[in-house]
């Protein structure tokens, strides 16, 4: 047969296949998402979440050490007070969980790069991203309150903050604050483009953030839009954003990848509770491959256009990297 291309030579063994790969992957580009509440000595499975857990401050270390062992270096934190109140008050306090974490890590951990989630949906009573008047969430009286919040989480010693709010001008506000206080340095990794998402429920169970009434479609994005999310993600780029996150991931690629094209930053996308749930779930019934799974996933949010990945399977995917099962 007369063929004078075949794209079959350069698939005939795993060494030339590793040679002419288009997308790598590094451990160094991984952030674990981990949860930290109120208490001693506690350490508690989040049921819907398997192999994830919720620690206080003095037990950590049992998973950081692991974490750092792996070769992954970033970690995503988010705090769950023991109390909460109208205003979310919690979120910006001094001896907050999220900042007594940040301070008890960063002087074991040192080499760890610490990101803080930015929001309110854990610390207020009402389960919302923001201040209420009445049923509806007032983006402006919020943003000061954002922006209060991660103010708190830089002095406490956060690398970087992340606001996951999802509130009109927010990063410009903590640009803003962050810059007239003396933390130039402190990078703006935004949510840029959070769709309202049915993905989040394991997480929403991990937080105790579910909203106690209503739901969050005023201020998370509708799931059915694309161009909406571009416009999201230049405008957070023109407020002063370093990263522009996509969330969730699986999902979503397409949005990456429309993303991507357009700016210039580091792009990061979120592969979120839900879908670690469904693959988990999946895996323990005997139904996939878990492994083979994880692997996919995280090479497509890559092929994407992804440069951060956020994932519950930061340590499995840096051991499978180091094996040369991925990467």
């Amino acid at each position: 047969m007369d063929m004078t291309v075949r794209p079959r030579r350069l698939r005939g063994n795993e060494v030339l296949r590793k040679m002419v790969r288009e997308t790598r992957i590094d451990s160094s580009s991984l952030i674990y998402p981990m949860f930290v509440m109120d208490g001693k000595n506690r350490k508690e499975e989040i049921s819907s979440l398997s192999g994830q857990f919720r620690y206080t401050v003095d037990r950590v270390e049992e998973e950081l050490e692991a974490l750092t062992a792996s070769g992954v270096g970033s970690v995503l934190l988010f705090g769950i007070p023991e109390k909460k109140d109208e205003e979310g008050s919690g979120a910006y306090a001094e001896d907050g969980i999220v900042q007594r974490a940040l301070r008890f890590i960063k002087e074991r951990y040192p080499q760890l790069y610490l990101i803080t989630d930015v929001c309110m949906c854990e610390y207020t009573s009402h389960g919302h991203c923001g201040i209420l008047c009445g049923h509806d969430v007032d983006n402006d009286r919020t943003l000061e309150s954002i922006a209060r919040i991660a103010l708190s989480h830089a002095q406490a010693g956060a690398d970087m903050v992340a606001p996951s709010d999802m509130m009109d001008g927010r990063v410009r506000a903590i640009r803003t604050l962050l810059d007239r206080e003396g933390y130039l340095s402190v990078p703006i990794m935004s949510y840029a483009v959070k769709y309202a998402s049915s993905f989040y429920g394991p997480f929403r169970e991990a937080a105790g953030s579910a909203p106690s009434f209503g739901n969050r479609r005023s201020y998370q994005m509708d799931f059915h839009n694309r161009r909406e999310g571009l416009k999201e993600a230049l405008l957070d780029v023109e407020e002063g954003a370093d990263i522009i996150m996509v969330k969730p991931a699986m999902s979503y690629l397409d949005l990456v990848r429309e993303v991507r094209g357009q700016i210039t930053l580091p792009v990061a996308t979120y592969s979120v509770s839900g879908e670690y749930a469904m693959v988990k779930a999946a895996a323990e019934k005997g139904w996939i491959d878990e492994e083979s799974i994880v692997c996919e996933m995280a090479a497509g949010a890559y092929r994407a256009g992804a440069d951060l990945y956020i994932t519950y399977y930061a340590k499995e995917l840096a051991k499978f990297i180091q094996e040369g099962r991925i990467g």
